[in-house]
């Protein structure tokens, strides 16, 4: 049985994220048209259904995967609840990108891959940074020798805006290292060439003092540093609630040369004036800062599917951060040193 003229694509999870690919699949990913949508909010799937010009939305996602239109799916969902809605997706045919990130631990990343496995689908997990055209070119530069052999990786994400309250409960969220810097994670793993070999991180709640006693072990700024299996050492920081403005900055150091990749610059005007000095624009989000990577991962997963070709970030990848996430939050937990060998 051939590919159809066009792959029907459901979304699940209608939130910022979810809307992005959504808004991506309408028109701007050749061979993929948005078929329906899912959320458990009532209101949000009627009105991001009306927003794309769509008739079909569901409560129960499970009534999306019964759909024969639907060939793959989006899924935006909560953390805890992929491992189970990816499974759901691959028992019924359908296709599965994952947003990050994965799964709550890799017992369930492995779970997940192997019911995609098992039933022949593909499963793409959503870390877009690889599809940024600075990224890429960085990594372009870095495999060509530009600075040398690669020594040291340094990657850092602060976002501006208050926690939400599920993300306070480290057993619902995996905690910032998850939720915040998942794709620092997989940026160094991906830059290096190269899995994590030890780790140690530390974390502390500085902005969010009013949550301390009902959340003791919740952390808004965090630290995770070591060596990857190849010897390239690496230092990542995270942060929620900086306020400024979101920043993602990545800085790879050779043996003779330095690479900077990323921005934090909203538009090149600056303004200079007496008494003020030069002020420029911020980014306030990944949703800015990103938005032309989210439209190159969409188009990528469709390849895949048309080109019957394995996507370039698989549940392998995904795995492999998670796997990280959980030895960060156990090196927090006071467990020092840990090895990931």
């Amino acid at each position: 049985m051939g590919v159809p003229e066009e792959i029907g694509v459901g979304l699940i999870g209608c939130g910022r994220a979810g809307m992005i690919h959504a808004r991506n699949l309408v028109n701007k990913v050749p061979g993929a048209r948005m078929e329906a949508v899912a959320d458990v909010n009532e209101e949000t799937a009627r009105e991001a259904a009306g927003e794309l010009g769509l008739s079909k939305w569901h409560t129960d996602y499970r009534d999306l995967l019964n759909d024969g239109r639907v060939g793959a799916v989006i899924v935006v969902a909560p953390t805890d609840l992929h491992c189970a809605i990816v499974k759901d997706s691959a028992a019924a045919g359908k296709h599965v990108f994952c947003e990050k990130p994965m799964a709550m631990n890799a017992a369930e990343c492995g779970e997940m891959i192997g019911a995609c496995d098992k039933a022949g689908v593909k499963l793409q997990i959503g870390f877009m940074r690889r599809f940024d055209r600075s990224f890429m070119e960085a990594k372009r530069l870095l495999d060509e020798g530009a600075i040398g052999d690669l020594v040291l990786i340094k990657s850092h994400t602060r976002g501006p805006s208050k926690p939400r309250p599920w993300m306070y409960e480290l057993k619902k969220s995996n905690g910032i290292l998850a939720e915040v810097n998942s794709h620092d994670i997989d940026a160094v793993r991906w830059f290096s060439g190269s899995d994590y070999r030890t780790l140690s991180a530390f974390g502390g709640n500085y902005r969010n003092p009013e949550v301390r006693e009902s959340y003791p072990d919740y952390y808004d700024s965090v630290v995770m540093a070591g060596t990857m299996k190849n010897g390239v050492q690496y230092v990542i920081d995270g942060a929620a609630y900086v306020q400024y403005g979101y920043d993602s900055h990545v800085e790879l150091v050779g043996t003779r040369g330095l690479l900077h990749v990323g921005g934090h610059r909203s538009d090149s005007v600056e303004l200079t004036v007496p008494g003020e000095g030069t002020r420029t624009g911020f980014v306030k989000s990944w949703t800015v800062l990103f938005e032309d990577a989210y439209l190159r991962e969409d188009i990528a997963f469709i390849q895949a599917i048309r080109e019957d070709s394995q996507p370039l970030v698989t549940g392998l990848d995904g795995m492999m951060a998670v796997k990280a996430v959980e030895a960060g939050n156990a090196s927090i937990a006071g467990q020092g040193i840990l090895s990931l060998q």
